[in-house]
């Protein structure tokens, strides 16, 4: 080997290259392509799991709104078996307006798409001042009620606390009391 020229040792210097090139350095190259590869792809990933996160964050807020203003409603809106209750409040709120009821009768309830409405006919006599309260009370109460066919008109005989007597129709809502079946699809979400 000592013997060899220049262009001996060259080549010599080219095959050991070229070995090393091809059993070393091209599988490592290959391998680190590969890799750049799979990064890129995981950082794709990423991004797109980054949006999703994003949109579920959204959508959550909004389910936890939608919550908030579901229990509002309910609030305002009773369900069947608290009835007799706010019937009771709302005898007790015209008693203490100093309202006398001549006719309060609750009719049958009408079904709407999501809810029941139920009418409740009310007579009374008093006067002015005392219905004024009896309403603002009413309005400041915490079931939602509404009025329909109001109508007033003075007494023929009229005494200091008797001046008026007004009838109307109050309408209370209900929500549906799901039934068994509907409970039993609710608690398997859950």
């Amino acid at each position: 080997m000592r013997d060899w020229p220049w262009y001996g040792y060259a080549l010599l210097g080219l095959i050991i290259f070229g070995l090393f090139y091809l059993v070393y350095f091209k599988p490592k190259n290959q391998e680190l392509k590969n890799i750049k590869q799979e990064r890129i792809q995981v950082e794709k990933t990423v991004r797109e799991l980054k949006a999703k996160k994003k949109e579920l964050d959204k959508i959550e807020a909004e389910l936890e709104s939608m919550n908030e203003t579901l229990d509002k409603l309910e609030a305002i809106i009773p369900q069947r078996k608290e009835i007799s209750d706010i019937l009771r409040k709302i005898q007790q709120l015209a008693y203490d307006s100093r309202l006398n009821i001549s006719k309060f009768v609750p009719q049958g309830v009408v079904e709407k798409e999501f809810y029941f409405e139920w009418p409740i006919s009310v007579e009374i006599t008093g006067n002015y001042h005392n219905l004024a309260i009896f309403f603002d009370r009413l309005s400041n109460f915490s079931r939602l009620f509404t009025i329909d066919n109001f109508s007033i008109q003075a007494l023929r005989e009229q005494s200091e606390g008797t001046t008026i007597s007004a009838e109307w129709t109050a309408k209370t809502y209900i929500f549906p009391e799901p039934s068994s079946e509907q409970q039993g699809k609710q608690n398997k979400g859950k």
